[in-house]
């Protein structure tokens, strides 16, 4: 899920299946050094610092791990811009469109169960659901629907960014979402980011199972996988407990605080609360084949060119999940995804050699060169100390 912004971001091939080998505005403090290999990560810790001293983001934390490191974490900046608290690696934040990711993997766990086809068209589970205004579910399918190929606009581009405060306390119903979707014209391109996809994803996994994306989302891989961090917010403004305050940009130099917002707005793209720790755990998990069979985690990791100006450059998208080259690591890709919400920044992913990073800003980048520094941030993570 993202929102606009002066630069469109979202924030966030390998052949078969990808199987990993798993096992104040200081200077950023390390969290913990596991070993000699990994506790010295300078290349790291400067870019992570320059996010907040150089590009002047309120917050920064990162968390990497992976095999013969361990957990390293480092946090800069500030969480609170009232109280002047510092910036933490291990409180709860809004991580958008990862939960993306999450609705995905539900919705290939039920193709494996042989209760949905990935190429069946929509109108299938959702009869009538999808028409009118040169639209037509007939006409889509559930992979459609996964990768961004359904040629249907985004519900979050309709929405009053420039009055936010006119809706952001307000419950948004999927057939809502959908209809502020359909009412706008077809996108320009055929690969096309839209969260309304993902809202009839879950959609769909309502039909199919009798249950709520949340509650599947929970039964099947929060549970499982005891991120006891990760939870649905429902209509709940407020994140429970330990959490950074989420700014936005009002003006050229002043920020107020988002940190309050009704996330059904983005719904099965875009609500899950989470911390870096659980979501190197699950993408750790999900890269690992400990979520989907090898068939369906080969569909997933199947991917088709973006549009750069909606991701990023040299970004390709599967069913879910994003690849991206690395520069640095001689032609490496990290598999993940991220999210862009009200006062929260996320990227991360996961490397072939089961090497992890999470990176957050609690902040609004106010300029391209800062969208880049937080790429170039997670990018020296991954390569760093290889």
């Amino acid at each position: 899920m993202r929102r606009p912004t002066r630069r469109r971001h979202t924030f966030g091939v390998l052949a078969g299946v990808v199987l990993l080998t798993l096992a104040g505005a200081g200077a950023p403090a390390a969290a913990r050094q596991p070993g000699p290999a990994c506790a010295d990560r300078p290349a790291t810790t400067a870019a992570l610092h320059e996010l907040t001293g150089t590009h002047r983001l309120v917050g920064a934390a990162i968390e990497v791990s992976g095999p013969g490191c361990g957990r390293w974490s480092a946090a800069s900046g500030r969480a609170d811009l009232r109280t002047g608290r510092p910036m933490r690696v291990d409180e709860r934040i809004r991580i958008g469109s990862s939960t993306k990711a999450f609705t995905a993997t539900v919705v290939l766990q039920l193709v494996a169960e042989g209760q949905l086809v990935l190429d069946a068209a929509i109108e299938r589970y959702l009869p009538g659901r999808v028409r009118g205004n040169g639209y037509d579910g007939r006409r889509i399918t559930v992979r459609d629907l996964l990768r961004h190929t359904s040629g249907l606009p985004d519900h979050v581009d309709a929405l009053d960014w420039d009055r936010v405060d006119r809706w952001r306390y307000r419950h948004f119903a999927p057939a809502e979402l959908i209809a502020m979707a359909l009412a706008q014209p077809p996108p320009a391109t055929s690969w096309h980011y839209s969260t309304t996809n993902y809202v009839l994803a879950g959609l769909i996994v309502e039909q199919v199972t009798g249950r709520d994306i949340s509650v599947e989302i929970t039964r099947r891989i929060i549970g499982p996988l005891r991120l006891r961090d990760t939870y649905w917010p429902g209509d709940s403004v407020r994140i429970r407990g330990p959490h950074p305050r989420g700014y936005a940009l009002a003006g050229v130099e002043r920020r107020r605080d988002v940190t309050e917002f009704d996330m059904s707005y983005g719904g099965a793209g875009g609500a899950l609360v989470s911390t870096l720790a659980d979501q190197n755990r699950f993408f750790a998990a999900l890269l690992g084949g400990r979520l989907l069979d090898p068939v369906r985690l080969a569909e997933m990791t199947h991917t088709v060119p973006t549009d750069p100006d909606r991701l990023w450059p040299d970004a390709r998208y599967g069913l879910g999940i994003i690849s991206t080259p690395l520069a640095g690591c001689g032609g490496a890709l990290y598999w993940g995804h991220g999210g862009t919400t009200p006062g929260f920044r996320t990227v991360g992913g996961v490397t072939a050699d089961g090497r992890r990073a999470q990176l957050v800003v609690n902040d609004e980048p106010a300029s391209y060169e800062s969208w880049q520094a937080l790429s170039t941030t997670l990018h020296t993570a991954l390569c760093e100390a290889r």
